[in-house]
C-alpha cells in the first residue's frame, strides 16, 4: 500500500487519479479548498496550494501526483512546503512543445512558445523547468487531449448535446485534421507502472499511438448516443473555436517510449479503444451533466452559421 498525495482530487484528471489509487487499496491524500464534493475514501488535507504554511510538514508520501500545477510558482510552493516524499509526477501537457517544430514531437523536441496555446503552454513550460532544476529525478508526463468519464471540458460532451438535440453538426473545412487522445483510465495506469518500476527516463510523452480525424471522432460520438450525423462543412476556420471544441492544430505526439516502458514491464498494456473510451464518457454524461463547464457553441451557430 503506498501513501500518495494528489493535488486537487475533486475535478477530472485529479479525481479520477485519486479513485483509481484508492481502488487499488492505496492510502490517497487530496489537497484541495474544500470546496467540492469529496470522493468516498479520500483522506483530505484541507488547504490552499498558494498558502500552505506548516500543514504538510507532518506527511511522508511515498508519491506526490501534482495535478494542479500550472506555473513555477506553483510548484516551488508546494517543494518549499513538502516534508518528505519518494517519488514525484507532474502532470504537465503537449502544449509545451511549439507549432513550428517537426512532429510527432518527442520527448527531445525543445520547449518553446506555441502560439494556439499561448500563456497555458508557457506556464507549463516554467513549471517543468522548476521542478527539474529542484528535483532532477521527477518524472513528467506530457499527454494529448485527455477524456473519458469526469471530463469537464465541453468536448465529446459538446458532440453528445448535439446527437442528442438530433442537430447537424458543423464540421471545420473538410474533417481531416487529425486528434490525438489518451483515456484517463490509461493515464493513470501509467502513472501505476512509474510507481512500480521507476524508469530510468524521466520525461514521457502519453498518448494513444493512433490518431483519429475530426470526422470520425464525431460519427463515432453520435454513433454512441445511437443517432446519425449529419454534416454541415465550415470552410472559414477563423472562427472555428467559436463553434467547435478544439483549435485549427493538428499535432500528434511520439508516444513509442511510453509503449515501450509498457512491454518492457511485461505489462498487460493495451490502452482503450478510442469507442470504448468514448462510450465510458458517454455513460457518466447522461448523469452528471450538470459537472461539464459548457461553451455558447450553439448560440454562435445559431447566430453565425445557420
Amino acid at each position: 500500500m503506498k501513501k500518495i498525495l494528489v493535488t486537487g482530487g475533486t475535478v477530472f484528471v485529479s479525481r479520477y487519479i485519486a479513485e483509481y489509487f484508492i481502488a487499488k487499496g492505496d492510502e490517497v491524500y487530496v489537497m484541495n479548498r474544500n470546496s467540492r464534493t469529496q470522493s468516498a475514501g479520500v483522506k483530505l488535507i484541507q488547504a490552499d496550494r498558494h498558502h500552505l504554511g506548516e500543514i504538510l510538514r507532518q506527511y511522508h508520501f511515498d508519491a506526490v501526483i501534482d495535478v494542479t500545477a500550472y506555473t513555477a510558482e506553483d510548484v516551488d510552493l508546494l517543494l518549499d512546503a513538502l516534508d518528505g516524499y519518494d517519488e514525484y509526477i507532474l502532470i504537465s501537457s503537449s502544449a509545451v512543445y511549439p507549432e513550428y517544430c517537426e512532429q510527432p514531437f518527442s520527448e527531445e523536441t525543445p520547449s518553446g512558445a506555441n502560439k494556439f496555446w499561448g500563456k497555458y503552454g508557457i506556464n507549463k513550460m516554467k513549471a517543468e523547468e522548476a521542478l527539474q532544476k529542484r528535483v532532477p529525478n521527477a518524472y513528467i508526463l506530457r499527454p494529448p487531449y485527455l477524456y473519458g468519464p469526469m471530463n469537464n471540458v465541453y468536448r465529446e460532451a459538446f458532440v453528445f448535446d448535439c446527437a442528442l438535440r438530433n442537430r447537424k453538426f458543423y464540421l471545420p473545412g473538410n474533417g481531416e485534421m487529425k486528434l490525438q487522445f489518451f483515456h484517463i483510465y490509461d493515464l493513470c495506469r501509467f502513472i501505476d507502472v512509474i510507481l512500480n518500476n521507476k524508469p530510468h527516463q524521466h520525461i514521457f510523452n502519453v498518448g494513444n499511438k493512433d490518431v483519429v480525424s475530426i470526422r470520425k471522432w464525431v460519427e463515432l460520438c453520435y454513433q454512441i448516443v445511437g443517432k446519425q450525423v449529419d454534416f454541415v462543412n465550415v470552410e472559414d476556420d477563423t472562427e472555428q473555436r467559436n463553434y467547435f471544441s478544439f483549435y485549427h492544430y493538428e499535432y500528434y505526439l511520439d508516444v513509442s517510449k511510453q509503449y515501450e516502458l509498457m512491454q518492457d514491464v511485461k505489462s498487460l498494456y493495451d490502452v482503450k479503444p478510442l469507442y470504448d473510451g468514448l462510450e465510458e464518457s458517454f455513460e457518466w454524461y447522461k448523469n452528471n451533466s450538470g459537472e461539464v463547464i459548457q461553451k455558447p457553441y450553439f448560440d454562435y451557430i445559431d447566430n453565425n452559421l445557420l
